[in-house]
């Protein structure tokens, strides 16, 4: 029994796409899936299950980090027998090679967080997507004609720092972005024997202090959210 996901058994899909904000999940469900219905709202973190282009989908949110993320891949994985989560967030840049609103595929995560190692005994600092959603995703943005860029991405294990150097497990991983969430997901999934990926929207250039506006979160994230649900279809 799951004891953060309060979902009966069957109500979750196969495939999972995971936001980090729960109104962000609440979005996609209302205005791509169709039939969505509220099956677990505990700790008020929604999944709704419909369809898309009649195939069984479930979205939902896993909070901020390592240790949220953790628990709820974990669950949806182990608890309700999902095949494949896609994480979709947004990341700041560490580099203006990078612009706003650029979408990366991540494909690998490189981290100071001890979560892979006392979770799984999994020793290595980076760690890969799992499985064949990766390439699918690329097919998928090829397919629709949506610039997507392939990279590393440093999972961190805090947003607000002292310094504004770019961390030595990101510079050593040449990581040109940073979130906080793909690390622990990659480290579940090979664990667990799943598939996971991570697309990510650049949403701050940190060098230059840039950032998107509240409107273009919701409008500026539409390439990424199209890109993770038709890739679910093929």
């Amino acid at each position: 029994m799951s004891l953060h996901i309060n979902a009966t058994q069957g109500a979750i899909a196969k495939n999972v796409l995971l936001a980090g904000d729960p109104l962000r999940a609440k979005y996609i469900a209302e205005k791509f899936l169709q039939n969505a219905l509220l099956v677990s709202q505990t700790r008020n973190i929604f999944y709704f299950t419909g369809t898309y282009k009649s195939q069984p989908l479930t979205v939902g949110a896993s909070g901020m980090g390592c240790a949220s993320i953790g628990i709820y891949s974990y669950e949806l994985y182990t608890d309700f027998n999902v095949d494949c989560i896609i994480r979709i967030g947004t990341c700041g840049a560490y580099t203006t090679d990078l612009k706003l609103l650029d979408v990366l595929n991540v494909n690998f995560a490189a981290s100071e967080s001890t979560y892979a190692k006392y979770a799984w005994g999994i020793e290595d600092d980076a760690i890969a997507y799992q499985g064949n959603a990766f390439e699918k995703i690329n097919e998928t943005a090829a397919t629709l004609n949506i610039p997507l860029q392939s990279c590393a991405v440093h999972s961190s294990d805090t947003f607000y720092r002292s310094h504004a150097a770019i961390p030595l497990i990101a510079a050593k991983n040449n990581c040109p972005a940073v979130e906080m969430e793909a690390f622990a997901l990659f480290a579940n999934a090979r664990h667990l024997k799943k598939t996971a990926a991570t697309l990510l929207t650049v949403s701050d250039i940190l060098p230059t202090h840039e950032n998107i506006t509240a409107d273009q979160r919701e409008t500026g994230l539409l390439p990424m959210i199209n890109i993770a649900l038709e890739t679910i279809i093929r």
